[in-house]
């Protein structure tokens, strides 16, 4: 059974179609990246999945248990919700921070102090629990807001876009602690435009555009859907202008192009297997110091997979 299921899930503002038939699964212990540009209905969507905005039609499950007013309270207490913004704490610690939002999950006297500081030590935050919350930077508020939604233990984490205005170094530290949780058995589901990051912290990726599901499945799944031809960077010992003209001439070969004494080569969809290059080269004599093939990442199948469009 999924642990997070939406069925022509929809979302409506009077003619705007926010969120339209959003049929996905998410198994237990996946880390599901969501992608998409601003408008998608990517925060539409984790806003319904934490109970917060009721669908205009269609049905979300959270581990089997339908969302919606009856089963909230139930449903919340399964999901660890982090916003794309962390709120305005004024004069107030860290540790009564934590200490209220322990006291709305019900968790009281000697199990409350251990749970803080569990998720305190987690999250890398324990030696600031007397520091004011406005203080903090804004990658430590971020790391916060999931020390937060871990207090319950949930089930689910709902994160959208958790590095968002982070410095790199805060961004590592962020994957970091998302790779952690992963290995912990969590269930994840992340948007986020820090497509790079995405890849090497995700197992599956959907991609979301105008409020419709184009693209979902594993991250080499949607590579492979994004790879059309070959590009290869090729480097000869010596007659590197010889060697270009020469594979200009084999079927299949789209441009060859000479640069700091490498030759770039462009193959088209059938005909992008490097091996008959190096053959080639090798049976005419060249010296062959290099044969590499540049791969599909992320942000290149993003851009091949849409078309830009927002609601």
């Amino acid at each position: 059974m999924a642990m997070i299921q939406t069925i022509n899930l929809t979302k409506r503002y009077g003619e705007l179609m926010a969120l339209s038939n959003l049929n996905l699964e998410i198994e237990q212990g996946d880390c599901f990246g969501f992608i998409g540009p601003n408008g998608a209905g990517k925060t539409t969507s984790i806003k319904v999945l934490a109970t917060l905005l009721k669908p205009t039609w269609g049905e979300a499950r959270i581990d089997g248990l339908s969302v919606g007013p009856v089963n909230a309270r139930r449903v919340r207490s399964i999901i660890g919700y982090v916003p794309d913004y962390f709120g305005s704490y004024d004069d107030m610690v860290v540790q009564e921070y934590l200490e209220f939002f322990a006291a709305s999950y019900n968790i009281h006297g000697d199990k409350r102090k251990q749970v803080i500081g569990d998720v305190l030590d987690l999250t890398d935050l324990a030696y600031k629990v007397d520091a004011e919350v406005n203080s903090l930077s804004r990658g430590m508020q971020q790391r916060l807001s999931v020390a937060r939604v871990l207090l319950h233990d949930p089930k689910v984490l709902l994160l959208d876009e958790p590095a968002s205005g982070l410095d790199p170094r805060a961004r590592i530290e962020m994957r970091e602690l998302l790779k952690e949780l992963h290995r912990m058995g969590k269930t994840i589901l992340i948007s986020s435009h820090i497509l790079l990051e995405l890849a090497d912290l995700c197992n599956r990726v959907g991609i979301i555009e105008q409020g419709e599901l184009k693209y979902n499945g594993t991250m080499q799944d949607i590579l492979d859907r994004a790879q059309t031809g070959a590009v290869l960077n090729v480097a000869v010992a010596s007659r590197v202008e010889q060697a270009a003209q020469l594979i200009r001439q084999l079927e299949g070969v789209t441009a060859a192009e000479v640069t700091n004494n490498h030759i770039r080569i462009s193959l088209d969809t059938e005909h992008k297997d490097p091996s008959r290059i190096a053959a080639k080269l090798i049976t005419e004599g060249f010296a062959l110091t290099r044969l590499e093939e540049d791969r599909v990442n992320l942000e290149t199948a993003f851009m091949r997979l849409t078309k830009g469009l927002v609601q």
